[in-house]
This record gives C-alpha cells, sequence and structure tokens, in this order.
C-alpha cells in the first residue's frame, strides 16, 4: 500500500486500547488518528476522522460492540471494520459475519493476527475473514446429541438430590406412586445407577446436578 491505512480503535479496556494503538502506529503502513473506549463516541470518532479501518471491541462498557458495528457498517460502507471478541464466542463470530465487519479477531490472538487482519479490513471492507472460522462453521453444521434426560426426569433427579422419597416426589409432581417409581426407574437406568447414592454420583460427575 502506498498510502498509510487510517485507522480508529475503539475499546473499553485501557491497557488493550493503548497496547493496540501503540503497536499498530509503530507500523509504517498505519496510522492511528482516533481512540476512544466508548462505543457511544465511535460514530462521532469516525465521521471526524474518516478512518480507513475501525478496530472495535465486541463489549464496550457503554454500548453492544457488534450494535455500533452494525450502525457504521450502514452509514459507511467502505470503511473497513475489524471486530475484536473473547476466544470460544462462536455465536458472536457469526453475528459479526451477519453484521457486515470485515474481520473478527479473538483478544488472545498474537499482534501480528490483528495487524494482518486491519490490513484486510482496509483493501476488502466487505470481504470477511476469520481465523476460527472454519471450525466454527463445523461445530455450527454439527448435530446436537439429544439431551440424556427428559425435562420430567430431570426434574425427578433434582428432587432426589434434595433428599425426597419416591412417594413425596409422586406428591410433589402430582403424579401416582406408581408413575413416580417409573421415573425413577429410568433415571437409575440412564445413569447406570441401581441406587439413589449412585444416581446422584453419577449425575454430579456428568455435570446434571449441582452440588449443595
Amino acid at each position: 500500500m502506498s498510502e498509510q491505512v487510517k485507522v480508529v480503535v475503539v475499546d473499553g479496556h485501557t491497557l488493550v486500547r493503548f497496547g493496540l494503538t501503540g503497536l499498530a502506529g509503530q507500523e509504517p503502513d498505519l496510522e492511528i488518528v482516533g481512540a476512544t473506549g466508548l462505543g457511544a463516541e465511535a460514530m462521532a470518532i469516525v465521521a471526524t476522522t474518516r478512518p480507513d479501518v475501525l478496530v472495535l471491541d465486541s463489549v464496550l462498557p457503554d454500548v453492544d460492540g457488534l450494535k455500533v458495528a452494525r450502525e457504521i457498517r450502514d452509514q459507511y460502507s467502505e470503511l473497513g471494520i475489524v471486530l475484536l471478541a473473547s476466544d470460544g464466542q462462536d455465536a458472536v463470530l457469526f453475528q459479526a459475519l451477519e453484521s457486515g465487519v470485515s474481520a473478527f479477531v479473538t483478544n488472545t490472538a498474537p499482534i501480528e493476527e490483528v495487524l494482518a487482519a486491519i490490513r484486510h479490513a482496509a483493501v476488502a471492507a466487505t470481504s470477511f475473514t476469520a481465523t476460527g472460522l472454519a471450525p466454527a462453521m463445523a461445530r455450527r453444521d454439527q448435530p446436537q446429541a439429544p439431551p440424556l434426560l427428559s425435562p420430567r426426569e430431570a426434574e425427578v433427579l433434582t428432587l432426589l438430590g434434595q433428599g425426597l422419597s419416591v412417594r413425596a416426589i409422586a406428591a410433589s409432581l402430582c403424579v401416582s406412586l406408581s408413575t413416580a417409581k417409573t421415573y425413577v426407574a429410568r433415571l437409575y437406568e440412564k445413569l447406570g445407577a441401581s441406587n439413589r447414592a449412585q444416581a446422584i454420583m453419577n449425575a454430579l460427575k456428568r455435570g446434571l446436578l449441582e452440588s449443595s
């Protein structure tokens, strides 16, 4: 690129904001023209400085970063937008894609990856890129396993964990004693248990029941 890429950084974390502006500002092809920690100020800074790229945190102290991204994209179709977010947020990644941002980068990504995303956004504002896009797509397309317990069985498990007898469980659920026994028997079978203690222990191991 023959001309410097003008960059605005919007991030509510002071250290992150100063770190990004400091590191990006050292690059010969990048120029920091504005920075703020508030999403409410982002639109005004963009309007004033007319940057090539906006680096925007998805979680801001005053407003949703994705909302800011959508509003700015509606007004500046050619502006490159790099969204920063925490690791493991597939939902945010797909929302970023739908919001029209140019790149999605995690907060823990190496600075080289952030700089590459800025440079991508500068020349391909409408082309989305994200390092974790392919794995996220694979996870989204993977069929979800059905829950081990039905809602009623989960309710019975909770009551068992509270120490209620089968008769008390029947009364609590407003069902017959026979029906309550059937629920408990199915619950034991699914948990590979033969008694209450085993059922509770196995449920705790599987994260189906919270320890009190």
